[in-house]
């Protein structure tokens, strides 16, 4: 069985890809590599506060590797913090890294540039998977996430806090991804088939940073 590293964001599709890998049984992650805003203390994007994302990562049992960024940081300490990360991980003699990208070409194409430039290669077990299937079939496995953040200029505040679910699927737009793939929204998976117990949190406030719809995930 193959030891690699998993781009973890704590959200539905990388938790997906996770247990796809899982169910195959063709891999061993060692590590769920996150990116964690320093300034914050929050997963860089998705607004959690990083001792949910510790929580999550204990009950799935799986190694979490954090990648302190600096709010605001460029492309290029974000490429120079992983690079560090990723040299850890080479010395082991891992040299791959798992992605939960759905159909997004020009990011993929990124990552496989950037990842070979450094001698590693990129996975993707849930590649171009229809998206209303995918979230679906999250949903009907058991998966429980919760909407961490929205962008304000396709989805209002009212959807920000809310249960990924067939409700949840029902009220949105027509044109916005089910999967959020676009970048419409970011969730925070905080229970599923994969996990040994559920993460506890209670819903905070909402906030509107940078043109995005936040919720605060209080931990309990």
């Amino acid at each position: 069985m193959e030891d690699v590293l998993m781009s973890w964001s704590g959200g539905k599709d990388s938790c997906f890809a996770l247990y796809e890998l899982q169910r195959a049984e063709a891999y061993r992650v060692a590590a769920l590599l996150t990116t964690v805003t320093r300034d914050y203390d929050r997963i860089s994007m998705h607004g959690v506060r990083r001792v949910l994302l510790e929580r999550q990562a204990a009950s799935l049992g799986v190694p979490l590797h954090e990648v302190f960024i600096s709010k605001g940081a460029t492309n290029e300490e974000y490429e120079q913090q992983m690079v560090e990360a990723f040299s850890l991980y080479r010395a082991r003699g891992i040299d791959a890294i798992v992605f939960g990208d759905l159909f997004l070409a020009d990011i993929r194409a990124y990552r496989d540039q950037f990842l070979a430039r450094h001698n590693m290669g990129g996975l993707y077990p849930v590649w171009q998977r229809v998206t209303r299937e995918f979230i679906q079939e999250f949903i009907a496995l058991g998966f429980k996430a919760v909407i961490t953040c929205v962008n304000s200029a396709v989805l209002d505040q009212s959807f920000v806090g809310r249960l990924i679910d067939e409700n949840f699927l029902a009220a949105l737009p027509a044109h916005v991804d089910p999967c959020g793939e676009n970048g419409e929204f970011h969730s925070f998976v905080f229970d599923g088939p994969n996990f040994k117990e559920s993460v506890k949190f209670a819903i905070g406030e909402r906030v509107l940073r940078d043109s995005f719809w936040f919720c605060d995930l209080l931990p309990e």
